[in-house]
C-alpha cells in the first residue's frame, strides 16, 4: 500500500513539474475574475506549464510568474509552526494545493514585446494606440492612474491585474521577463461554485484573429 502511495506522489510531482500545477490565489489583484479578497474563498486555478514551451504568451492570457529577480515583492506566507505542519506543507507543495508560494504572482498579459502600452484614453488602457474595452475589470469607483507610453522590451511582458485599483503590477514594477512565466492559468477548479475556464477576453481574441488573417492563417 505504501508503495502505491509513493508512486502516486511521484506521478503528482512529475505532473506538477512538467505539465499542470494548481495555484492558490491569496490576493485581490485579479478580482472579480479570480477571488482572493478578504472574506472570500480563495480561488484555486489550474496552470498549464507546457504551453509556453511551444509558443510565447499572448495578450489577454492570465499567467502565473515568479517574481524572483524583479521588484515584485514577496507575498507574506505564514511559516509552519511544527514538524507536522511542515510535512503537510511539503506534500501540499508537491500537489500544488497548499498556500501560495511567496514569490509567485498572477496577472493578465496586456502587452507583448514591441507593444506600446499607455493609460489612459477615455479611461481605457491603450495598446499600440488602440483603446482596450475591458468589461471584466473590477470597477470599485477608483480610477486607474495614468502612465506615459511604455514600449515593452524584447523578452518581456507588460502584465496588469483585473482589479486595477488594487494591483501592484507592471505600472509599479515594470515589465516581467518571459522566462519568469510559470505557465498559463486556464481554469478555476475550486470552489466548485466558481469553476470556469479562463478564456482570452473578446478585445484580445479579436486582435488575435486580425493578426492571423494578416499572416494568412485565417481565410474567413
Amino acid at each position: 500500500m505504501w508503495f502505491l502511495g509513493v508512486v502516486a506522489l511521484a506521478m503528482a510531482l512529475l505532473l506538477k513539474t512538467f505539465l499542470l500545477q494548481a495555484f492558490f490565489i491569496p490576493s485581490e489583484s485579479m478580482e472579480k475574475t479570480l477571488h482572493g479578497c478578504p472574506g472570500c474563498t480563495g480561488d484555486r486555478v489550474l496552470v498549464n506549464k507546457l504551453v509556453y514551451k511551444f509558443r510565447e504568451p499572448h495578450r489577454g492570457e492570465v499567467v502565473v510568474f515568479s517574481g524572483k529577480g524583479t521588484s515584485f515583492g514577496r507575498v507574506p506566507v505564514a511559516p509552519p509552526h511544527n514538524a507536522i505542519q511542515r510535512a503537510v506543507r511539503n506534500v501540499q507543495g508537491v500537489l500544488g494545493l497548499g498556500s501560495a508560494n511567496d514569490s509567485d504572482f498572477i496577472k493578465r498579459v496586456i502587452g507583448v514585446p514591441g507593444d506600446v502600452v499607455a493609460c489612459c484614453v477615455n479611461g481605457h488602457v491603450t495598446v499600440n494606440g488602440t483603446e482596450l474595452i475591458e468589461p471584466y475589470l473590477n470597477h470599485d469607483g477608483t480610477s486607474m492612474f495614468d502612465f506615459a507610453p511604455v514600449t515593452v522590451p524584447p523578452g518581456m511582458l507588460w502584465v496588469m491585474g483585473d482589479n486595477r485599483a488594487h494591483s501592484a503590477d507592471s505600472r509599479v514594477h515594470g515589465p516581467i521577463p518571459i522566462h519568469n512565466v510559470v505557465g498559463r492559468a486556464f481554469a478555476v477548479f475550486y470552489p466548485v461554485s466558481r469553476a470556469k475556464r479562463l478564456l482570452v477576453p473578446p478585445p484580445f481574441a479579436a486582435a488575435i484573429v486580425v493578426l492571423r488573417r494578416r499572416s494568412g492563417l485565417v481565410t474567413t
